[in-house]
């Protein structure tokens, strides 16, 4: 696929090629691009990459929502002043955006399918071989679930 191939397509994703999209953002809040990546949490080099249409897609969708919010804000900023600006910024990068419904009952879903396939035994080792913590806890939720049959 040729670059100019996929800034037509990230034309079709997000209504523009990205590499406008971040001008737009960063022209407005005089930001590098650099500085943008951060914002965004995504690399410089994956940044660059976007841009100059070597890869089409953003394949994070928490990234996605800061990208938005970006632009939303560069769209806002001209009446903002500076410390504002850096104030939401800075909020945009912290955001972890919940990408479902309602998280708790979509965990509650997730442990009692588990528990109708795994047994507890097997749910509780594998509570304690995930680093994850909300994972942890989602495993031993359905062991419990498992258990009580």
């Amino acid at each position: 696929m040729s670059p100019a191939d996929a800034l037509e397509q990230q034309r079709t994703l997000y209504g523009a090629p990205l590499s406008e999209l971040a001008a737009e953002a960063t022209g407005a809040l005089g930001l590098t691009q650099g500085r943008l990546a951060e914002v965004l949490g995504l690399s410089a080099p994956m940044l660059s990459q976007l841009l100059s249409g070597q890869r089409v897609k953003i394949g994070n969708p928490a990234v996605v929502h800061r990208l938005q919010a970006v632009l939303t804000l560069a769209r806002q900023a001209s009446g903002l002043p500076a410390d504002a600006v850096a104030t939401r910024l800075a909020q945009i990068r912290a955001e972890q955006p919940t990408l479902t419904g309602d998280a708790a009952s979509d965990a509650t879903a997730a442990a009692r399918a588990l528990a109708r396939v795994v047994p507890a035994d097997e749910l509780l080792a594998a509570a304690g071989e995930v680093r994850s913590a909300p994972l942890a806890d989602l495993l031993r939720q359905a062991a419990d679930l498992a258990a009580r049959g």
